[in-house]
């Protein structure tokens, strides 16, 4: 006699930040990326950011917990014509290696593609080893350097 084993399968959802408790739910896991923001100065720089910027703030969750946050922008330049840009994409350091990131990052691609835009960019400090890694495995390409001066 055999048994038939259920495989229960834990559900992730992608949602678009568009409420102040939706953003202020990503804030423990943005604070990892961007700990100069405090929680407050954080949501009023989302909803101004939405508001003037065409800014987007997602986040996967699991179990009802935020374990992925990303934020980006569709945008236009010359060079690329119309293009997302992610600002920002941070797995919480205790949900990383756990295919989160990746799935928000797919799930960005196709609203990318969606939104008629030619191209996806980040760009990502020289430091995080991790990260570039990752993006190197999504089949993106290291194509430019980033200068900055800082004006403050």
């Amino acid at each position: 006699m055999t048994t038939a084993r259920r495989k229960r399968t834990v559900a992730l959802i992608i949602t678009l930040a568009n409420t102040e408790r939706e953003i202020r739910r990503c804030f423990p896991v943005m604070a990892q990326l961007r700990p100069h923001l405090g929680e407050d100065e954080f949501v009023a720089q989302i909803q101004r950011q939405i508001k003037t910027a065409d800014y987007s703030l997602v986040f996967l969750e699991e179990k009802s917990r935020v374990r992925c946050v990303a934020g980006f922008r569709i945008t236009e330049c010359l060079h690329s014509g119309r293009y997302c840009y992610v600002d920002d994409l941070i797995t919480d350091t205790s949900s990383r290696s756990a295919g989160h990131g990746g799935l928000l990052l797919d799930w960005i691609v196709e609203h990318a593609r969606k939104s008629g835009c030619n191209a996806l960019t980040l760009d990502s400090g020289v430091q995080r080893f991790r990260a570039h890694r990752f993006y190197l495995t999504k089949r993106m390409d290291i194509v430019a350097y980033h200068f900055s001066m800082k004006l403050r």
